[in-house]
C-alpha cells in the first residue's frame, strides 16, 4: 500500500524543520538533525557565547577558567583548553562540540570529529564577527531569537563607541599580555581591534606573531604614547615595574593603565566592558599628548 503524497509531504517537511544548520568560522556546514540538547565548550569565550546565544540548559560540561556566567562554574569540567579529557568528552555522548581553533590541540578535536561528534570551530577574530558568532551558535541551538536580541544590543552598543572614539586623532598604544616574559598583540588579534576602535595604532601590530614575546628595549624604541596591560581581575601588580622606564612617552605622562583580561580577551559581549574602560584610557592620553585634540 502506498502512502499518500500528503502524508509523504508531511514527514518530509518535519524532517526539514527538526533539522539545523550553518556554518562555523571556518566556513564549514554543520547541520544537526535537530536543535543541540547536549553541548560541550572547548574554550571560556565558547562557554560565554553559548549562553549568550542561549544555551542555558544545554551545556553540560565544559573546560577550566569557564567562570562565566556563573552557573558556569557549576558545570562538569572536561580538562583545559589546551588538554582536552578524551576519554570524559566521550563519554558525556554530546550532540555538539564547540572548539576553539587557534586554541585547542587541533589533533584532539579532529579525533572527535573523526568519532562522529559535530563540531563547530569558533574563531572570532574582530569585534564584528562577535555577533555573527551569537546568531551561528542560536541557529544551532534554535534559539534564534534570543540570539538576536543580544547581537542586535552589541552592534547597538559598539556603533556608539565607533563614533564617539574612531575618528579622534591617533595615538599610540602598547598593549601588555604578560610580563614574564614580556609579551604583546599584533594587528590580527582581537584587542588589536579594540585599540583601532579607539583611535588608537598599535605599535606592534605589524609583527607576524599572533602573540609575540619582545623585550623592553623594543618598547622603548616604539615610544608608545599610553601603555595598558591586561591585569588578573582587576589586580595590578605589573604597572609599577614601568615607573623607572621614564624615557617612554606613556611612563614619563603616567599614561599606564590596567584593564582586567576577562574583559578584553575574551570573544565575547563582555568584550564592550573592556572596549569602554580602554577607549577611556587611550582618550585620556590623547588628551595629554595632543592638547586635547
Amino acid at each position: 500500500m502506498k502512502m499518500p503524497f500528503v502524508v509523504l509531504l508531511y514527514l518530509w517537511s518535519s524532517i526539514l524543520v527538526a533539522q539545523v544548520s550553518t556554518e562555523d568560522a571556518l566556513g564549514n556546514r554543520i547541520t544537526l538533525a535537530h536543535p543541540a540538547k547536549r553541548i560541550i565548550s572547548l574554550a571560556p569565550h565558547t562557554t560565554e557565547l553559548l549562553f549568550a546565544a542561549g544555551a542555558d540548559k544545554q551545556v553540560i560540561a565544559v573546560v577550566n577558567y569557564s567562570d562565566y556566567p556563573p552557573q558556569a562554574k557549576e558545570l562538569p569540567q572536561v580538562g583545559s583548553y589546551n588538554r582536552l579529557d578524551i576519554e570524559r568528552i566521550l563519554s558525556l555522548k554530546p550532540d555538539l562540540v564547540v572548539a576553539w581553533k587557534s586554541g585547542n590541540p587541533n589533533e584532539q578535536v579532529e579525533y572527535l570529529r573523526e568519532h562522529g561528534l559535530p563540531v563547530f570551530y569558533s574563531e572570532p577574530r574582530s569585534l564584528e564577527s562577535i555577533p555573527v558568532e551569537i546568531i551561528k551558535l542560536g541557529k544551532l541551538l534554535s534559539t534564534e531569537k534570543q540570539a538576536q536580541k543580544i547581537a542586535d544590543d552589541f552592534n547597538r552598543r559598539l556603533k556608539k563607541l565607533r563614533k564617539e572614539y574612531s575618528g579622534k586623532k591617533k595615538i599610540r598604544v602598547f598593549y601588555q599580555v604578560w610580563n614574564q616574559p614580556l609579551m604583546t598583540i599584533n594587528n590580527q588579534h582581537l584587542i588589536s581591534d579594540v585599540i583601532r576602535l579607539c583611535g588608537g595604532t598599535n605599535v606592534f601590530g605589524s609583527l607576524p606573531v599572533l602573540a609575540p614575546k619582545i623585550n623592553i628595549e623594543a618598547v622603548i624604541q616604539a615610544a608608545p604614547d599610553v601603555i595598558i596591560a591586561g591585569t588578573n581581575k582587576g589586580r595590578t601588580t605589573w604597572l609599577p615595574a614601568w615607573n623607572k622606564w621614564k624615557v617612554i612617552p606613556a611612563v614619563k605622562h603616567h599614561q599606564v593603565y590596567g584593564i582586567n583580561a576577562d574583559l578584553i580577551v575574551r570573544h565575547t559581549p563582555r568584550i564592550l566592558l573592556g572596549a569602554e574602560k580602554m577607549c577611556e584610557y587611550i582618550d585620556k592620553g590623547r588628551r595629554v599628548m595632543t592638547g586635547g585634540l
